[in-house]
């Protein structure tokens, strides 16, 4: 299992940023898929859920901000992110877990300042 997450980088508050993560390695249509991140000196926390039926679900921090969803076809999940706020300064990972294992990718930075 492979995850590979893109996209991060250095924007302004109230910009935008679109996050992907390409998975191999497993039936990617059949899991649900995450992304988390972590600031400095902070826990890992939930930003946003997708399960394999499309259902989403959002950390109360992103909600109304982010968006994920996941292309089958293309093996990716997707994290839009709108009006970046410098909190929103983190590592982004994408995470699933299939039965009783965990898969992390490497992370992409993503930093919002002036």
């Amino acid at each position: 299992v492979q995850l590979v997450e893109s996209g991060g980088g250095l924007v302004q508050p109230g910009e935008s940023l679109r996050l992907s993560c390409t998975a191999s390695g497993f039936t990617f249509s059949t899991y649900a898929m995450s992304w988390y991140r972590q600031a400095p000196g902070k826990e890992r926390e939930l930003v946003a859920v997708i399960i394999r039926g499309g259902t989403t679900d959002y950390g109360d921090s992103v909600k109304g901000r982010f968006t994920i969803s996941r292309d089958n076809a293309k093996n990716t999940v997707y994290l839009q992110m709108n009006s970046l706020k410098p909190e929103d300064t983190a590592v982004y990972y994408c995470y699933t877990r299939i039965d009783v294992n965990k898969y992390w990718g490497k992370g992409t930075l993503v930093t919002v300042s002036l």
